[in-house]
């Protein structure tokens, strides 16, 4: 069994991801790492303070290698910028591996956004003969459209292309969400193994310290504030449920591409009670959690959101309380399963306000035990022991 392997991946520390968390788990058990990727810059589009966006670098994270490269800004705000990028990616990560390559008999791919940083190691397996594993975030090509790229006959057949021979080309693909299993396969000429490895949480989000929030009842939203979060509909839906009940209130805490456009609705629909407190260090967020009475988690009415679990919502579950989905699909259907809140249509303003309006009326007993029910779907689904046990297994003992 080979100890050594090639990580690579688009975010890496200090960006905050559940590959760190992976990472961290091999190196101590002992296994050789080195890590391929971008220069940090998620989640504002600009390269993080004390980096510097550097056409190539080395250093070192705990016993690790660390190889960074260019990334090209502003990539929050412009498709085509995003685009760039990935071209980008291809092309800075094929002259690395090409210089690297050698060293390693395995190389796991982390797939956030780019099925592209699965290019270079598959153009380059023919040489190096290492095993590709490959763990996917998000589902190609149907998240470019989601994203705004309009769907045409050519952009549909280079796609499909493109994405039909980065999954070939792996040996293993592993999947966050069970609903991206019949997408790849319809994909693929010829049946590859493919294994469902859920993201466990990525922190601990119960605690018994509260950070300061209004006094009143609490919906709190957390994470990054883009386009697809829905956030627009939510908080115009939040608009007359503010006006008939002053003590409630919507926090919205992090950072990302639309939160000023959202604080400009806000100010200029006068909608009330919604507290933006910009974004918070990943090691106070359980306080937050905490302080809240109901946690929300929202994604625009596109049919890929139907199949995919956001990872937020398995930290949410460890935070014990209510979950307010404004999503359909697949983790409707567990908040449905498990009693873990309410869900409400997300393309509908009167069903996103029906559903605050639903929980504002539950009594302090129902709202506590609808948090009492998310460690029974923790423990089925998202243990973080036995399911990095298994992605072990899949990786290493191939």
């Amino acid at each position: 069994m080979s100890k050594k392997a090639l990580i690579i991946t688009e975010v890496f520390f200090p960006e905050d991801f559940i590959i760190n968390n992976l990472v961290d788990s091999w190196l101590e058990q002992g296994y050789e790492l080195e890590i391929l990727t971008r220069n940090p810059s998620y989640p504002y589009g600009e390269v993080l303070d004390g980096y510097k966006n550097r056409i190539y670098s080395k250093s070192n994270y705990k016993s690790a290698i660390v190889h960074r490269f260019l990334v090209i800004p502003g990539y929050q705000n412009s498709l085509l910028i995003k685009l760039l990028n990935y071209i980008n990616y291809m092309f800075f990560s094929f002259w690395i591996l090409l210089s690297i390559g050698r060293r390693f008999e395995k190389v796991f791919i982390y797939q956030t956004g780019p099925l592209t940083n699965g290019m270079a190691p598959v153009l380059l397996k023919p040489l190096f003969k290492y095993k590709i594993t490959m763990w996917s975030q998000d589902l190609w090509p149907d998240t470019i459209y989601a994203y705004g790229l309009k769907k045409t006959k050519l952009t549909n057949y280079v796609l499909t292309k493109i994405v039909r021979f980065i999954y070939s080309g792996c040996d293993t693909i592993l999947i966050s969400c069970k609903g991206f299993k019949s997408k790849i396969e319809a994909l693929l000429k010829k049946p590859k193994p493919i294994h469902w490895i859920p993201n466990w949480p990525l922190i601990d989000g119960f605690s018994t310290e509260k950070e300061t929030l209004p006094e009143g009842f609490n919906f709190t939203f957390a994470g990054n504030i883009g386009k697809v979060q829905n956030l627009d509909k939510v908080v115009r839906a939040f608009k007359a449920v503010s006006a008939t009940h002053k003590n409630a209130y919507l926090n919205i805490i992090g950072d990302g591409s639309f939160l000023e456009e959202l604080k400009a609705i806000c100010n200029t629909e006068q909608i009330t009670n919604v507290n933006f407190t910009g974004r918070k260090p990943v090691t106070k967020m359980p306080n937050y959690f905490a302080a809240s009475d109901v946690l929300l988690i929202s994604l625009v009415d596109v049919p890929l959101y139907e199949i995919m679990i956001p990872s937020k919502f398995q930290t949410y579950l460890t935070a014990k309380k209510p979950i307010y989905a404004v999503m359909k699909g697949e983790v409707a259907q567990l908040v449905s399963q498990y009693d873990l809140g309410v869900s409400a249509d997300p393309s509908g303003i009167e069903a996103i306000e029906k559903g605050f309006l639903e929980l504002l009326q539950y009594p302090d007993n129902k709202i506590q035990q609808l948090s009492n029910n998310s460690m029974s779907l923790l423990n089925d689904s998202f243990d973080e022991i036995k399911t990095k046990q298994t992605l072990e297994k899949l990786f290493w003992n191939d």
